[in-house]
């Protein structure tokens, strides 16, 4: 009898690099490995990571148990346009919803306000004659004999998919189930997403957008993961395979072919689970986590333990109604690549070079010089070591490139033109962050940055040093932490029941009807799952506002039930929160409850983990040179797998897949769960590590 699967695998798919967590579950040693993207077909860098894994670190492909998937196929998907070609179905009469959006205009001094095209073109979004009215009943029904000519309408329109969102479904959802089965009955291959089932909330603007979007992806990421499981198969791994959702929890394969726009933030909700169990275990309950890539810049902010997760979030200006974490993300990593524009300015971001080619510096055909290309030239990178010594660089062609495109224009040498690629994008990193803490109140001089990413080490302090943080602090392992945040995942599934009522005693036997649906609704999916009742957890909210109020709060229900009592303590959290946000509360108003929501949650098994040493333990200590301010200047280069001591800036710390620049004026020294600690030095700490 062969032994049991025992291998668990955390992978992050990002713009440039894969990144894998490896667990042994029978050990716990926990390993990294990081390879490059292959974004003409993300499943062929994933595979070659397993293989490479494997091979590396002594296992069997059929010895993986599950693997945790993050990825960015949804998000490029978006912002490239390349999306299937789907067809709206709504009430008649509604058709324009999603070109009339919301009248809100962010450039308020723009003379001409740049306006997107909807998803599906107005040709493209037919009206049904059917309406519902806003307490669930049937105002028109569907006439049965208008199904032939729809069903011809979308044949000739050739629709790759079909989205329906028709008035009023989220409280009576009778007609698109309707709709659905008939088109199914007839099409069977035609992928379909109904509002109802995806995004049954009120704000028809916001539920037409979700629920396009979400059809136009099912083709793509379908395929995607169609192609991803038959690798798997062809290479013996029979792992589970759990994608990563917005809301930092895990999915199936079959959930995520059905409501891919829950994995929009698929890879960067990884990274923020890391920063909030990080922030647990080192007891730091304000922590800023900062994950610079190869392509872009995530933001995550734990405030008071606790991360924030939003009922709706955005991406390239399109409203997507479903829960996630609060992630800021902007184009600045690693492969940002810097230009002169016709104005003389220099400009880093938000174009990236990505795996293909890459920066000059990778020598796989690149021209335009990147973030990596700047720190290769400054010396700040060693050329030798980069991917643990697996991928030298070519140190020469970046400085050629620099040279040419960015210090000749701007009349710069070299050395100058490089420092100012990184002046520029350590600032746009810092505003960013900056922005992140402002718009909550909160003041960074309070926080602690946690930096993560393959190009976070050498940018982390630069960036902290211009919000005023104190404090920065360097996971183990940084480079892959994102993935080591998809590892612990556990499934999750969110449930919403949306009823405007008065949040008043007489409508609590109408609440009790709809908490015992959501948790009889939770319970069903989380053991279709295969969940043990024992680890199946159920955590209630409740959407409030005051009446009159434009938009809600959400408000956790420690103990929802339906009596005065739970009520009331709900209400008394309300009014703190409303306070707490906007300095002004009023507890003889009246409140309204406008939704109901259930995050059901499958605990995955745990295993204990101890980190396995990496690279750069048998590396002997050395100097460098680097460029620091305007003259080069030599400075130790330690490994961090030999640091045991307290070191002062400025310093290079390397280990296997990034490197830390600490900054003249401040010390490092080693933390707690493998970490490294930089703080600003004192000048009796200065003296003192000098002696």
């Amino acid at each position: 009898m062969s032994p049991e699967p025992f291998i668990r695998i955390g992978i992050d798919i990002g713009g440039t690099f894969t990144d894998l967590q490896i667990l042994d579950e029978r050990s716990g040693a926990l390993r990294s490995l990081k390879t490059p993207t292959t974004p003409e077909d993300p499943s062929i860098g994933l595979i070659t990571g397993l293989n490479e894994a494997a091979t590396r670190y002594g296992f069997g492909l059929a010895d993986i148990r599950i693997l945790l998937h993050g990825t960015t196929i949804a998000t490029n998907a978006v912002l490239e346009r390349r999306l299937a070609k789907g067809v709206l179905l709504t009430t008649a009469g509604f058709e324009d919803v999603l070109e009339i959006g919301r009248h809100s205009r962010k450039d308020i001094y723009g003379l001409k306000p740049h306006h997107d095209a909807p998803l599906i073109p107005r040709d493209r979004r037919l009206g049904v004659a059917e309406r519902i009215r806003g307490d669930g009943a049937v105002e028109r029904a569907i006439d049965p004999a208008s199904i032939a000519p729809l069903l011809a309408q979308l044949d000739a329109l050739g629709a790759e998919a079909v989205a329906i969102c028709l008035l009023n479904a989220h409280v009576n959802p009778a007609h698109e189930q309707a709709l659905a089965e008939a088109i199914r009955s007839a099409r069977p291959e035609l992928p379909l997403c109904l509002s109802s089932e995806l995004s049954p909330e009120i704000r028809e603007y916001e539920r037409s957008s979700t629920t396009a979007l979400n059809t136009l992806l099912m083709p793509v990421v379908g395929a995607y993961l169609q192609k991803l499981t038959g690798r798997l198969a062809e290479a013996g791994i029979t792992a589970r395979l759990l994608l990563v959702q917005s809301n930092s929890g895990v999915c199936s394969a079959e959930v995520a072919s059905r409501q891919p726009a829950r994995l929009l933030l698929s890879g960067p909700s990884g990274g923020a689970l890391a920063t909030l169990r990080m922030a647990e275990s080192l007891q730091r309950p304000n922590l800023l986590g900062v994950d610079m890539g190869g392509t872009s810049f995530d933001i995550c902010v734990v405030h008071e333990g606790s991360v924030t997760r939003m009922t709706q979030g955005e991406i390239d200006g399109l409203p997507v109604r479903l829960p996630m974490i609060e992630i800021r993300t902007i184009g600045s990593g690693g492969g940002s690549l810097a230009s002169v524009d016709d104005a003389g300015r220099l400009r880093v971001g938000p174009r990236s070079a990505g795996s293909r080619p890459g920066p000059v510096c990778y020598g796989r055909g690149g021209t335009e010089p990147a973030v990596t290309d700047a720190n290769i030239t400054l010396g700040r990178l060693d050329p030798r070591f980069f991917l643990g010594g697996a991928m030298p660089l070519d140190a020469p062609a970046a400085e050629a490139a620099i040279a040419a495109r960015i210090g000749a224009p701007l009349g710069l040498g070299t050395q100058q033109a490089a420092a100012g690629m990184l002046a520029v994008t350590d600032t746009n990193l810092a505003a960013a962050a900056r922005l992140s803490l402002f718009e909550k109140g909160l003041d960074p001089r309070e926080f602690s940055l946690l930096s993560f990413g393959g190009a976070g080490g050498l940018h982390a302090i630069p960036v902290a040093e211009e919000l005023g943080v104190p404090e920065v602090i360097f996971p183990a392992d940084a480079s892959t932490f994102s993935a080591f945040g998809i590892l612990h995942s556990d499934i999750m599934h969110d449930l919403t029941r949306s009823r405007v009522m008065p949040a008043i005693d007489e409508n609590l036997p109408r609440v009790a009807g709809f908490l015992e649906e959501l948790r009889e609704q939770g319970d069903a999916l989380l053991a279709a799952d295969g969940v043990p009742a024992g680890d199946r957890r159920f955590n209630f909210s409740a959407d409030l506002r005051y009446r009159g109020q434009a938009f809600e709060l959400v408000i956790p229900w420690e103990a929802p039930a339906a009596e005065p009592a739970a009520l009331a303590a709900l209400l008394t959290a309300f009014h703190a929160e409303h306070a707490r946000r906007f300095s002004y509360s009023n507890t003889a108003a009246p409140v309204e409850l406008v939704a109901l929501r259930l995050s059901a949650t499958g605990l995955l098994a745990r295993a204990r983990t101890r980190r396995a040493p990496g690279a750069g333990a048998d590396r002997k200590p050395e100097a460098r040179r680097i460029w620091l301010g305007d003259a080069w200047r030599e400075v130790p280069v330690h490994q961090r797998e030999q640091l045991t001591a307290p070191i002062s800036g400025p310093a290079l710390i390397e280990e296997e897949y990034t490197t830390i620049y600490l900054a003249e004026g401040w010390h490092c020294a080693p933390g707690p769960d493998h970490t490294l600690i930089a703080r600003r030095q004192s000048k009796g700490q200065t003296e003192a590590l000098a002696a």
